[in-house]
């Protein structure tokens, strides 16, 4: 056995201290099945139909996620992949380099926690596939904790095995997701055409009207305009792309062209498959299970596995739980490198395994997926501005005349700089947002720019004073 796990270890070196050598990059269609997987997933199944939830318009809807993911996939193209191919390094590695080693172990075990709690939400998912052929009870929207003993078993079954395919490294992870794409992608179309069907849709009119000018919300939901939609899918990945996280991934790349392949998730994943998922619900709103729900107030529960398997059956049940599978996989896959950056001498292996612990608990309690539309919005504020740091220090860091990678130069732990202008920030525009009722997402990028305008003006005095 021993010698099994340091064969596994030996094949999974992930570079973490050191740069990625030339030998081990990778083209750009290692990247392209990678997050065309990622983002054709379990997690589209809830957001598609929280759309539905906010009363959103047909225009508000289709055009709004039109501008929202082509603003993530240029962020993707023109900040992360960018500096990615000058650096290759991990997004944690690049940021001991400027803040000192303690900082970073702040930041990574917050950055490792919401990642596996993200995780946690994309297990959730699957398992409401896999509990259908069980008549399993399913989890609603006000759900937080377990809600029986076949659902405790389902998670944690789900979870050590997504756990150990992420464990294997980028290799694995790049290699399923390649595998299992244009399956999911295949579903989703098929979702969306049955759902069609079943809608009597004969016409783009008729298409258009499923959403119309919008409605009310549904109880306890707000009310989503275009900028809701545009704003909250640009940043719904926020913390991936403005916030640097996938340096650690496009660190492999072979040029910064490759950021582009981040379209693919966007176009087919954040926007048909979100699309197909509305339409799943939406013929599950006609049902009279749901109008009972909307008749007492309350809204009716979001389940992927049996909105999928109402439409396209036993194949509606394998797309959930292998759309949830090649989502969770990266995201513990950061998670473990996150942690990795915390426990240095520990094997990739392990931490990683580590990781899919904590997302498997975090599985097994419904609010995270329930809620996914306000986790991922706080999730990408909280982790956002960190990103800020390093694309203001690299495209502005000489201009400003500051030392670039600080710690490392000064040969220091911490620099405070980093920790204020990351607190001042996020706490400033936290609190606006809650005193103003605004919404979150809209004080994204407000709070990015100031952190990133912050760590110079910072900077700059503090290292002339020393």
């Amino acid at each position: 056995m021993n010698e099994q796990v340091q064969a596994i270890e030996t094949q999974t070196e992930e570079f973490e201290r050191q740069p990625v050598p030339k030998s081990r990059l990778k083209g750009w269609k290692s990247f392209l099945g990678m997050y065309a997987g990622e983002h054709a997933a379990g997690t589209e199944f809830m957001i598609g139909p929280l759309f539905l939830t906010a009363g959103v318009s047909a225009f508000d809807l289709i055009i709004g996620l039109l501008v929202g993911n082509l603003l993530a996939v240029l962020s993707w193209r023109f900040l992360t992949a960018e500096i990615a191919v000058k650096n290759r390094l991990t997004l944690y590695f690049q940021l001991e380099k400027i803040c000192g080693k303690n900082l970073v172990i702040f930041y990574n075990l917050a950055n490792g926690v919401l990642f596996c709690f993200l995780a946690g939400a994309m297990i959730t998912v699957s398992a409401t596939a896999v509990g259908v052929p069980f008549d399993m009870p399913m989890p609603r929207l006000t759900d937080t904790m377990p809600n029986g003993a076949t659902w405790v078993v389902i998670v944690l079954v789900l979870g050590a095995m997504i756990s150990i395919v992420a464990a294997k490294g980028y290799e694995m992870v790049a290699k399923a997701a390649n595998i299992m794409a244009p399956f999911i992608v295949l579903a989703f179309i098929a979702c969306g055409l049955v759902s069609l069907s079943k809608l009597d849709v004969n016409s783009f009119s008729d298409f258009w009207n499923i959403w119309g000018d919008g409605s009310d919300p549904f109880p306890g939901q707000i009310k989503f305009t275009f900028w809701h939609v545009a704003i909250w899918s640009w940043f719904c990945n926020a913390a991936m792309h403005i916030g640097m996280s996938d340096l650690t991934v496009f660190r492999y790349a072979k040029s910064a062209e490759s950021g582009w392949t981040t379209a693919a998730g966007m176009y087919i994943g954040h926007y048909i498959a979100w699309i197909a998922a509305a339409l799943l619900y939406a013929v599950y709103l006609k049902t009279p299970e749901a109008q009972g729900f909307l008749a007492n107030g309350e809204a009716p529960p979001v389940a992927p596995g049996p909105l999928a398997y109402n439409a396209i059956g036993i194949f509606g049940i394998i797309t959930v739980i292998i759309a949830g599978w090649t989502t969770a996989n990266p995201t513990i896959y950061r998670a473990g490198l996150a942690f990795q950056a915390i426990i240095p001498k520990a094997s990739t292996f392990w931490v990683t395994i580590l990781a899919g612990t904590v997302a498997t608990i975090a599985g097994l309690f419904p609010a995270f997926a329930m809620k996914l539309l306000d986790f991922v919005a706080v999730y990408g504020f909280i982790l956002a501005p960190v990103g800020a740091i390093i694309v203001f220090e690299h495209f502005y860091g000489e201009k400003a005349g500051i030392i670039r990678n600080y710690a490392e130069q000064a040969a220091i732990s911490f620099s405070p700089m980093v920790l204020i202008a990351w607190l001042l920030s996020v706490g400033l525009f936290y609190t606006l947002a809650q005193s103003q009722g605004i919404f979150l997402s809209f004080l994204t990028l407000p709070a990015w720019l100031v952190c990133g305008a912050l760590f110079l003006v910072l900077s700059k005095f503090m290292q002339k004073t020393n």
